[in-house]
């Protein structure tokens, strides 16, 4: 299987590379694995949605 880092997968989801960090640690990101202090993404992982959507809000 081949990875990306949280850098990669930042700039490919256009998001932050902090989020992504913040992703895998919820483990919102289905096979991101912590390698030392190295997020390892697989390439064909999905971007998660955003939890905060005002679509999955209950009113």
């Amino acid at each position: 299987m081949e990875y990306m880092t949280a850098r990669e997968a930042a700039q490919k989801w256009n998001i932050t590379v902090r989020r992504v960090q913040v992703l895998c640690s919820q483990g919102r990101i289905q096979g991101a694995t912590r390698l030392g202090n190295v997020w390892a993404i697989p390439k064909d992982a999905k971007k998660p949605s955003d939890a905060r959507s005002k679509m999955n809000r209950k009113t």
